[in-house]
């Protein structure tokens, strides 16, 4: 599918007003609350054509929600690549150099590899080091239900059923391609306590991918203790008070991209059970690849078929 084919309905928010924040990183700001508490951490446009975050977290600023405890930190990520969005193109600013999402290593981070993504990464570390709670903003290809992406570790999966939306929780350990922020560090430590959630909105450009981030992220910061229902009520979406039957998707294998092409058996958008193990997915070359076991879910496939890249992942729905 081309770039003409996308419909796109959000309008992309001026972030410039934050660009100078607070805290000595641009676009970067904090507010202290007096009692003690958590340090609560929101980012948006971790990839740079993913606008429906920026869109929650300008409404936030807007409305000038303050922290009742702790600390609350609102990040833009990847603001070079935001600044280079253009609707008549809209996947083409999802990074400058390279995956912003990949990065999320000691060794990576620490490393002699330069790249405008690194750059950022890097000035961004210290904030996502003293991080309690974060959560991510992020949108996905396809138009299918939002998906609350919440790890492999219980203490990520409780905090998702808390915040009661979106229905599909999903609990994965990543891409090979290299670690996400959400998987950073404490985040991703079972004997830590900090938590650490990923929310893919809806398709990237879709209106209620918008209304999925704010309300999202207004029911996590109640979660965390940050706010109380009635801070927030007059910002939240239609869904606000919304309490769905929550499903939990274990995935249990990325399938990554090892030949020079991959090909999909049919057009995959996403959340297609196959009934039968054993199912054709698609060809990594000339190695076929199949369902590994019966009503086995396709989770986001992918756009983006290169060598080293996941191409889908792998699930199923557990009580």
């Amino acid at each position: 599918m081309s770039d003409l084919n996308y419909t796109v309905e959000l309008v992309p928010p001026d972030i410039e007003p934050y660009r100078a924040g607070n805290t000595g990183i641009e676009y970067v700001t904090a507010f202290e609350a007096k009692e003690p508490g958590p340090h609560v951490v929101v980012t948006a446009l971790t990839h740079g054509n993913e606008i429906c975050g920026a869109i929650a977290l300008d409404r936030l600023f807007r409305a000038e929600v303050r922290p009742r405890r702790g600390r609350l930190s609102l990040a833009f990520n990847n603001v070079a690549a935001y600044h280079e969005f253009d609707p008549r193109y809209p996947i083409a600013s999802r990074y400058v150099d390279e995956d912003f999402n990949r990065l999320w290593s000691p060794a990576t981070l620490d490393g002699p590899r330069q790249s405008m993504e690194l750059a950022r990464a890097r000035r961004l570390r210290p904030l996502i080091d003293s991080a309690d709670l974060l959560l991510d903003l992020h949108s996905m290809q396809y138009a299918t239900a939002p998906l609350m992406l919440a790890g492999l570790l219980p203490r990520s999966r409780d905090l998702a059923l808390r915040i009661g939306i979106p229905e599909l929780i999903m609990c994965d350990a990543g891409h090979a391609a290299g670690p996400r922020m959400r998987d950073y560090g404490g985040f991703g430590e079972p004997g830590s306590a900090k938590t650490a959630l990923l929310i893919e909105c809806g398709q990237h450009w879709e209106r209620r991918a918008a209304e999925v981030a704010t309300d999202v992220m207004l029911r996590f910061l109640i979660a965390a203790g940050s706010v109380r229902p009635d801070d927030v009520a007059a910002i939240g979406g239609p869904d606000f008070d919304a309490h769905p039957r929550q499903r939990v998707i274990e995935v249990t294998e990325a399938v990554t991209i090892s030949g020079d092409r991959f090909d999909f058996a049919d057009d995959f958008r996403g959340l297609e059970v196959l009934e039968k193990k054993g199912m054709l997915i698609g060809h990594d070359g000339e190695r076929e690849v199949r369902t590994p076991y019966d009503n086995c879910i396709l989770i986001m496939p992918s756009r983006r078929l290169v060598r080293g890249q996941t191409a889908v992942r792998l699930g199923r729905y557990v009580d």
